[in-house]
């Protein structure tokens, strides 16, 4: 009778474990399934790979007496959050956009940017790319691909991941946030800016690019 005993106890204890282990796959499997297939923060990329084509530009102090507005604007090519390539190559006109995710200007302009975007008000013709720069995990709102999308922004246009060193933003001649540089179809600067810009003044400035 022990001996019977014990056999049902063995049999009802791996009957259990079954149980639990159905139990934890059907869990899983049910985890993986509401993610829809989507990516997680884990999943994306805060810095990419820069390569820069022509010379950099000279650092930006003033919009007046600019050096760099006529000179041929440095091509970059990079890599959005989800590893998608990006590149500010010539012939259309451009605006692009370096922001930062701990500073309170961008976090400001974002929205404005957004708005414009969504009331049409954007000027027809013009190629609009982000460069997400000066990202430091220690700094406040981190990070920056998660700012971006609860603001909806990389909904419309495509965001460049800059390289641990900054290479596109020093390329461009980054010196604060956000910075704007307006780019012509010939791939000329023709406008930068730096700052909170309201949106008429963005928009006046791209309507005047040559196309």
């Amino acid at each position: 009778m022990a001996n019977s005993s014990r056999g049902r106890n063995t049999q009802t204890t791996w009957i259990i474990g079954a149980v639990i282990g159905i139990v934890i796959a059907v869990a899983a499997i049910v985890a993986i399934s509401s993610t829809g297939g989507k990516e997680t923060a884990s999943d994306l990329q805060q810095f990419g790979t820069v390569e820069v084509v022509g010379e950099p530009l000279p650092q930006f102090t003033s919009e007046e007496g600019d050096t760099a507005v006529g000179m041929a604007a440095p091509v970059v090519n990079g890599t959005g959050f989800a590893g998608n390539a990006i590149s500010t190559s010539h012939g259309t006109p451009m605006l692009i956009v370096f922001l930062a995710h701990w500073c309170p200007h961008c976090q400001r302009e974002v929205p404005l940017l957004v708005e414009w975007e969504k009331s049409g008000a954007v000027p027809a013709g013009i190629d609009v790319i982000a460069v997400a720069t000066g990202t430091d995990a220690a700094n406040p709102n981190y990070p920056p691909s998660d700012w971006l999308a609860r603001e909806q922004f990389p909904a419309l246009w495509p965001v460049m991941t800059d390289s641990k060193t900054f290479e596109a933003g020093e390329a461009y001649g980054l010196q604060g946030y956000p910075y704007f540089v307006l780019v012509d179809a010939d791939g000329k600067v023709a406008k930068r800016m730096s700052g909170e810009i309201p949106m008429d003044k963005l928009t006046q400035e791209l309507q005047a690019l040559p196309s």
